[in-house]
């Protein structure tokens, strides 16, 4: 008979199983997800678990990783939860009978929880408990949270957990493959976390190998903390959609015994493991139990294999390194311009057009990105070289549209590597009105969520929290619509842009006061500067146009009507209007923002006459 769980930790050591999907793969039984197994083939789950207690596992993990509402809902077996969940333990139980502890797994939601997502914490939590329930009814002996990337997440999984059982909790984050954050105190901070949380175990598992793995135990090690470790078997490649990880048995054992050695009480291995490295585990361990047992010292923080990592030092700005725009913002009347980036890559047209505005004295240019979801150079490669040709700072715009979180982050860091330190984040239109409808849009995150990455770079990290060595510097503009169809939405999006870390505001074109004003009464308590939209209408045709097909633009009778009766003279009329419009408004706004239409870049300084 089995101890109970939390006597058996204070025993020693205690070996987990390895990796569930990789097997199911290896005997292609690769129907995804890998839970819905356990009711299509019972006997193959069965036959896994059977296999890692004959290898000598202690503990073996229910096959319901993925079984939570969101990740099921995703192959449209949400309604199968339960079912699946029951199933996965009862088949552990049958196999483990009375002398090995069956272990809940429980992983994410697959989804990005607010305030990066769109998921709210307590969704989270519900579906967690939803999960847990049923793993508890099932009679599993202990959960284990595994596989969290978000320490957010993982603490409302242990809330839902606490709330419903006083059986023993694992919580297991995976940290990335980098150096840089092993080599600082993130880890053991991880720890003092969760263990603040109540839980009996605290440790590591997947995403990185056994020496990284090493590297995480040894600066999580804490006197009197009850550490886990289940490293992957390496990295993988990817053979005919398959991952194939390629460490072998004998090499995984040997950083058990490291572990092991380090603090390590229980541990296992994920992805990519067999019963073979497990065995190759329990081999190493049955070795270190018949020796004395050694005190063990709190590790140094470093890399097992002689690789030196300089200690993180705090982040830190440079207090010039901000763009001239930004420190200009409250000081001067700022002007913007966009212009229209065409196709291909010849870009002279661009060049040049900010070359006779950069003799205007227009202080940046903005350069849009795939607008209207339409292919077009990248905004940063193109930005990039108008600023190092004509020497005019860029607001380059971003979108949440084409890129996943890993190509955004990894794209504003390039950009601020190549000089760029304005940045516009928007959502993006969908790619069905561009010129590829069938193109993926993305859409990990949207212009909130791009907002609070950029954010987080200027505050020396990224959007898990994981440091970036460096603060970035730029100047986080936003987007807003002022004649929104629905003004209470705009104006709470606004907000949550503001709090996500919006510096600055630029309006969709407007052409009243009275919006300009409703407008800035509206969002005057977050004290943001407003940069005012303004796109001069060149004829009835082009007014009836943006009125009519172009999503959130209003254009006001009244100016529709004199663009009409001006005839061949509405391009003039169009000029005054917002003459007119931008000295009547330039006391409501920190500066104008112009769309000069169809590249006539000359109607920007001739509408500045107004101000100037």
């Amino acid at each position: 008979m089995k101890l109970d769980f939390r006597e058996r930790l204070r025993r020693g050591p205690i070996l987990c199983d390895g990796a569930m999907g990789t097997l199911l793969d290896l005997y292609e039984y690769s129907d995804r997800p890998h839970e819905i197994n356990n009711i299509k083939n019972p006997d193959i789950v069965a036959r896994v678990h059977q296999e890692y207690i004959d290898a000598g596992a202690e503990i073996i993990e229910t096959n319901t990783f993925s079984a939570n509402r969101f990740r099921l809902s995703q192959f449209h077996l949400q309604d199968r939860l339960k079912e699946i969940n029951k199933a996965a333990v009862e088949i552990a139980r049958r196999v483990a009978g009375d002398r090995v502890y069956v272990a809940g797994s429980v992983g994410p939601t697959g989804k990005l929880l607010e305030p990066i997502g769109k998921i709210k914490l307590l969704e989270a939590r519900a579906a967690f408990k939803e999960q847990i329930e049923i793993l508890l009814e099932g009679g599993v002996d202990l959960l284990i949270l595994e596989t969290f990337v978000s320490l957010n997440e993982l603490d409302e999984a242990i809330t839902a957990a606490k709330e419903l059982t006083k059986l023993p909790i694992v919580a297991q984050k995976a940290f990335p493959e980098d150096g840089s954050i092993l080599s600082g105190t993130f880890p053991l901070e991880v720890v003092e976390h969760l263990l603040s949380r109540g839980v009996d175990v605290v440790g590591a598992n997947c995403t990185v190998g056994p020496q990284r793995m090493f590297s995480i135990i040894r600066t999580m090690y804490k006197d009197g903390v009850i550490l886990s470790a289940q490293p992957a078997a390496g990295i993988p490649t990817l053979q005919d959609g398959r991952s194939v990880y390629h460490t072998t048995p004998e090499y995984l054992a040997t950083y058990a015994r490291e572990l092991i050695q380090s603090g390590v009480t229980m541990i296992g291995a994920c992805c990519g493991s067999t019963p073979a490295h497990i065995r190759a585990m329990r081999k190493v361990m049955d070795e270190l139990a018949s020796q004395p047992v050694a005190s063990v010292a709190a590790p140094k923080i470093g890399s097992p294999a002689g690789e030196k990592i300089a200690p993180v030092a705090q982040p830190e700005q440079a207090p010039d390194n901000r763009s001239n725009f930004a420190r200009n913002v409250g000081k001067k009347f700022l002007v913007t311009a966009e212009l229209d980036v065409p196709r291909g890559v010849d870009m002279s047209s661009v060049i040049e057009g900010a070359r006779y505005l950069h003799r205007h004295g227009i202080d940046a240019i903005n350069i849009t990105d795939g607008a209207r979801a339409r292919l077009r150079m990248s905004s940063v490669a193109l930005s990039t070289m108008m600023q190092q040709e004509v020497g005019m700072e860029a607001m380059t715009h971003f979108t949440a549209r084409d890129r996943n979180l890993i190509g955004l982050q990894s794209e504003l860091l390039g950009a601020h590597a190549l000089g760029l330190r304005n940045v516009l984040c928007i959502t993006g239109d969908p790619t069905s009105i561009g010129d590829y409808p069938h193109a993926t849009s993305v859409f990990d995150v949207d212009s909130i969520g791009l907002i609070r990455a950029v954010r987080a770079m200027n505050e020396g990290r990224d959007l898990m929290g994981n440091t970036i060595i460096q603060k970035t510097s730029f100047l986080i503009a936003c987007a807003a619509n002022p004649k929104a169809d629905d003004m209470d939405r705009e104006v709470d999006r606004l907000e949550k842009k503001i709090e996500a870390g919006a510096e600055i505001v630029f309006t969709q074109p407007i052409y009243e006061m009275q919006t300009l004003e409703q407008f800035i009464k509206r969002c005057e308590e977050w004290r943001r500067p407003v940069m005012l939209g303004l796109l001069p209408l060149r004829s009835y045709r082009h007014a009836e146009f943006l009125h009519n097909e172009i999503p959130g633009m209003v254009i006001p009778e009244s100016i529709r009507e004199a663009l009409r009766r001006a005839g061949d003279r509405a391009a003039g009329v169009g000029v005054q209007l917002t003459q007119e419009f931008l000295k009547e408004a330039r006391h409501l706004v920190a500066g104008a923002y112009l769309m000069p239409p169809f590249k006539r870049y000359d109607v920007v300084p001739q509408v500045l006459e107004a101000v100037r």
